[in-house]
């Protein structure tokens, strides 16, 4: 039962179905005004009213390179529908407002128009979403619908849990037991904790805190490793590592739940170490980086609505600024429709050149909504550190083997012409900044373009090392001007040998 900062309905189950437990709180946004056009933005942009659906493009046509969901691909599919719900009710969360309210069954009413079986998806990951989602949704509204569809949902992916690897359930529920076919995986599993441990709270049945708890500590031993957490398993018993703000999150919120029910440090201890782990791994300069487009275009925001639990719900209020600098750079780049793109750091492309993806604009409605005020709307500096891995890469592979690395790895191998990586920089003021670019570089000397703004280029040498975890550095300047800025280091004629990068740092 929850010890900690929420009431757990045991013997009045019943009185769950007519109650919310989390009614929304109303807050501000860091200026009076910014969440809610955002938020209006994005609907004057991708939402049809007429369908109860989201649309998957800005321009409301359909694109080969993602023609999933409804009518071929011209509304959201399964997954990104559910997330921009979420993002929905992170607005009424923050507000408590009559239009987000109305959007939350809207919504599920189009989900239910264009997916009335909702199993007829061989992705239990999606599934789960819609079951989180729902759940959440009951906790806001108190409709007691929600909570049947959470459970209902949830009970279909729930069957799909084996002793496979060692526990968890199949990412797809078809092909099960195939490893080469099928995988487990943070994003379907810690999500089903979640939803788990809010059922278990909503209804009082310890079938699913058990459930909770039993693939909590199979993913804890399998995947957590001191807060960095693996993708997932899959073959004979492989794992991969790919590294995703979400799956940060999503364990994160997941070590929460149980948290927040036992009382128990070490919970909170793993719900930190996740966060810590990206905000030292996944950022630039301070803020979550761009991650791709498609499905990794919202990741982020899962990863900071978990954050923002964990300000609320457990007190963990060190997170509060981290909050409030990713919105307030995200807001200082949305493009002239208001609409956010999926670089934080970078300025939206407008609506007129690009097409660009809901899934990834909700984000940064979502970022908004979730971020508390702190009356700030100018340029966010950060740290001044960018992990090469983590910027714009055009050629350029990235690895993580050689020792005392930055963050989370470096640039590697690089030794081709007409290959580049941009770092995107704001500063609050114009001016001539030091650089230092840390590298490096056994083959011996390197050389390398340095360009600012896509000015002219700079030669910069790199000095030979005598081995590849030898790192050095090499100091050099750029003049920048207020706001966003580009540098870019590139192989360019006359540049020369291999070089391997692993930061940029910025004198503030």
């Amino acid at each position: 039962m929850k010890t900690i900062s929420r009431l757990v309905i045991t013997a009045v189950a019943a009185l769950a179905l007519v109650a919310p437990a989390h009614a929304p709180t109303p807050a501000s946004a860091f200026t009076a005004d910014q969440a809610t056009e955002a938020f209006e933005d994005f609907l004057d942009v991708y939402w049809d009213d007429s369908a109860d659906y989201f649309f998957t493009y800005s321009d409301h046509q359909i694109h080969p390179e993602h023609a999933h969901g409804p009518q071929g691909g011209l509304y959201t599919d399964y997954w990104w529908e559910a997330q921009l719900w979420e993002m929905v009710m992170d607005r009424y969360e923050r507000t408590g407002d009559a239009q987000s309210r109305q959007l939350i069954d809207d919504v599920f009413a189009g989900f239910q128009a264009q997916y009335p079986d909702f199993s007829e998806n061989d992705w239990n990951d999606d599934i789960g979403w819609w079951a989180r989602g729902s759940v959440r949704a009951f906790e806001l509204t108190g409709d007691p619908d929600y909570l049947t569809a959470a459970e209902t949902m949830f009970a279909f992916i729930a069957d799909y849990e084996d002793t496979t690897y060692g526990g968890g359930i199949w990412w797809k529920n078809v092909d099960v037991g195939d490893g080469s076919r099928n995988e487990k995986n943070v994003a379907t599993n810690a999500t089903a904790v979640y939803t788990a441990m809010r059922l278990y709270e909503a209804t009082g049945d310890p079938a699913y805190r058990a459930t909770a708890v039993r693939l909590y500590d199979w993913l804890d031993a399998n995947f957590n490793n001191a807060g960095h957490l693996r993708d997932h398993v899959a073959g004979t018993g492989q794992y991969t590592d790919w590294d995703w703000t979400y799956n940060q999150g999503n364990f994160a919120g997941a070590a929460l739940e149980l948290y927040l029910d036992t009382g128990s440090s070490a919970y909170l201890d793993d719900a930190t170490d996740a966060v810590d782990w990206a905000v030292a791994n996944l950022t630039s300069s301070g803020i979550f980086l761009r991650e791709g487009i498609d499905d990794t275009g919202g990741f982020k925001a899962i990863l900071t609505r978990n954050i923002r639990a964990l300000i609320d719900e457990a007190g963990q209020t060190q997170y509060e600024q981290l909050l409030t600098d990713n919105a307030t750079q995200a807001a200082n780049h949305v493009n002239a429709a208001g609409v956010g793109g999926y670089d934080w750091t970078a300025p939206t492309p407008d609506l007129s050149t690009t097409a660009l993806q809901s899934l990834a604009a909700g984000a940064t409605v979502a970022i908004l909504q979730q971020a508390a005020p702190d009356g700030y709307t100018g340029v966010v500096e950060g740290s001044g550190v960018y992990e090469a891995e983590n910027a714009v890469r055009d050629g350029v592979d990235s690895e993580s083997t050689a020792a005392g690395r930055s963050g989370r790895g470096y640039l590697a191998g690089w030794n081709a012409s007409g290959t580049s990586v941009t770092f995107h920089v704001n500063v609050v003021d114009g001016g001539t900044y030091p650089v230092e670019l840390r590298y490096a570089a056994a083959a011996g000397h390197a050389v390398r373009s340095l360009s600012v703004n896509g000015g002219a280029a700079t030669s910069v040498t790199f000095a030979g090392t005598s081995e590849w975890d030898a790192w050095a550095a090499v100091s050099t300047t750029a003049t920048l001007v207020p706001g966003h800025n580009t540098i870019t280091v590139s192989y360019g004629p006359g540049d020369a040998n291999f070089l391997n990068l692993d930061r940029l740092a910025l004198a503030l």
